[in-house]
């Protein structure tokens, strides 16, 4: 497979991994100097994947999540090094009924080890959020 490729897998494990709440396996699709940065959505910044697992399993645990990638850039800058920007939307519903529909990009470097690359830092842009409220119980 062409590192193209193993990259656009990658990325889908992250998507899959996230969406089915499998934390163990969205914690090997990063590199363990992870730097995850939200501020441009609204979030903060964390350093190291396993801060990140930290801090992702109870915000989004309860959570339905629905993630899209689309239309990704991908250019390997050598043989162990590529960055990549990808199209995104996600949905995610709150447990308390609260939805979150959302566009944006990730703009991401990964670096390979060994055979297998993995997410090095992550940026998160939004385009556009809506939010909707839960709908009211019937009395």
């Amino acid at each position: 497979m062409d590192d193209v490729e193993a990259i656009r897998q990658l990325k889908a494990r992250y998507f899959r991994t996230m969406d089915t709440k499998d934390w163990a396996g969205m914690r090997q699709v990063f590199a363990d100097d992870l730097m995850m940065d939200t501020t441009a959505a609204g979030g903060g910044v964390v350093s190291g994947a396993d801060e990140f697992m930290a801090f992702l399993e109870p915000a989004l645990g309860d959570a339905i999540t629905v993630h899209h990638g689309h239309m990704p850039e991908i250019e390997v800058t050598s043989a162990t090094t590529a960055k990549g920007i990808w199209a995104l939307q996600d949905l995610i519903i709150f447990p308390d009924g609260t939805r979150m529909l959302g566009f944006g990009h990730y703009h991401e470097a990964y670096e390979k080890s060994g055979d297998d690359w993995r997410i090095k830092s992550v940026t998160l842009t939004r385009l556009h959020v809506e939010f909707t409220p839960p709908e009211p119980v019937p009395s």
